[in-house]
């Protein structure tokens, strides 16, 4: 008898172990029963135009089964895209309270998180969301940019240049990102200057100088401070800078360089810097016309206008031209004639953009340092051509 239990004990053993795989087979097959059953119930729902109950049902999956991530962040975008912030909202922060989730995974969950919060104006959520993927490897430069994003819209300079130059250290910290740092010390100095704090303002638009040594735009809030503090000296210095930075801006140097000449008597230092740049841009050789009148050269001016006006034709010289020529008419009638010429061109001038974004297009007659298209630094300029420079 005790020999046969011997040798009946490998047959149960056996016995238990087939028992104990079918149960484990048992036991997946209705787990994935209950999984498939919630996902077509859910997706059934969001096919019947019923989304907050696709949203319950799609969230009970998750206890379910965590591999369900990618398709609840799928189906958050696609909410998002819908413009149903609130669900969106439901599915991705249900996903960042999970426990059992990787940190891969709980990271691409407060990624999309923070993009709903951004799109829903919640902007403080946003940016708490945002600053937790700082440390992310994966998700860092995405995080950095939309922080950005946050900083320039509720116009926070210096939390975005503390972020800036946590960046600048990193990696990959190229030209776009001085340059938006340089942006951002701007910025701040604008809003010292409007509260009059001159030697903080000065300062930082120093550290802007400092981060971009292209950037023209302190140089010209440098140059406007000093003629509003009547220092036309120093302004000439600082506005010197604009041309051998980026050409392109001497435009804007040109305008306030005469106010410096007016107020110094001294037409000398830009009559030099017309001599070397008046091939630039009209406002430069308008400039040059404008000072040979002012010293009895009227027919030269015009003649070195006419020169000008073939090589580079403007509207802005057309009308410049006709002002010089009713000074040298004697008729009357002639004069009457050239005066409504010009007041028509002068008309279809002030009409006309001024500056041009070199990236979407976006044009206008003032000044943006950020585009506000496309959200780009620095790529509005003035425009070329015969209605510009």
């Amino acid at each position: 008898m005790l020999e046969l239990l011997f040798l009946l004990l490998p047959v149960a053993a056996g016995y238990g172990w087939v028992m104990g795989r079918n149960s484990v087979r048992q036991a997946q097959r209705k787990e994935s029963s209950i999984l498939s059953r919630h996902y077509y119930k859910g997706l059934n729902f969001l096919l019947s135009d019923q989304p907050d109950k696709a949203v319950d049902t799609l969230i009970k999956m998750i206890n379910v089964d965590s591999g369900t991530v990618e398709t609840h962040i799928a189906m958050g975008n696609f909410f998002r895209h819908r413009g149903e912030l609130d669900r969106a909202i439901r599915v991705h922060q249900n996903l960042v309270d999970k426990e059992q989730l990787s940190d891969s995974e709980k990271q691409q969950a407060l990624k999309e998180l923070g993009r709903d919060y951004l799109l829903a104006g919640f902007l403080e959520r946003a940016e708490a969301a945002f600053l937790q993927l700082l440390d992310s490897d994966k998700h860092f430069l995405d995080a950095q940019q939309q922080l950005f994003s946050i900083y320039q819209t509720t116009k926070e300079w210096d939390r975005a240049i503390e972020l800036a130059e946590r960046m600048v250290d990193c990696e990959g910290a190229g030209p776009e990102l001085w340059e938006r740092v340089a942006h951002f010390y701007c910025e701040r100095a604008a809003v010292q200057l409007r509260k009059q704090q001159f030697e903080a303002a000065e300062k930082s638009l120093q550290q802007a100088i400092l981060s971009d040594e292209h950037a023209v735009r302190p140089w010209l809030m440098l140059g406007e401070m000093a003629i509003e503090m009547q220092d036309y000296r120093q302004a000439q210095a600082y506005l010197k800078e604009v041309p051998v930075r980026d050409i392109t801006w001497l435009s804007e140097a040109v305008p306030l360089l005469e106010i410096c000449a007016e107020h110094t008597n001294d037409d000398e230092a830009l009559g030099e810097l017309l001599e070397n740049y008046h091939q630039q841009c009209a406002t430069a050789y308008l400039a040059k016309v404008k000072l040979m009148a002012k010293q009895g050269k009227q027919e030269q001016a015009a003649q070195f206008l006419l020169q000008q006006l073939r090589k580079k034709p403007t509207m802005r010289g057309f009308e410049t031209l006709l002002q010089l020529f009713r000074a040298q008419q004697d008729s009357q009638q002639v004069q009457e004639c050239l005066t409504m010429l010009q007041e028509l061109i002068r008309e279809q001038i002030n009409q006309r953009p001024k500056y041009r974004c070199t990236s979407c297009g976006f044009s206008g007659r003032q000044i943006h340092w950020l585009c506000p298209s496309c959200k780009k630094w620095g790529a509005v300029k003035p425009i070329k051509g015969l209605d510009g420079e």
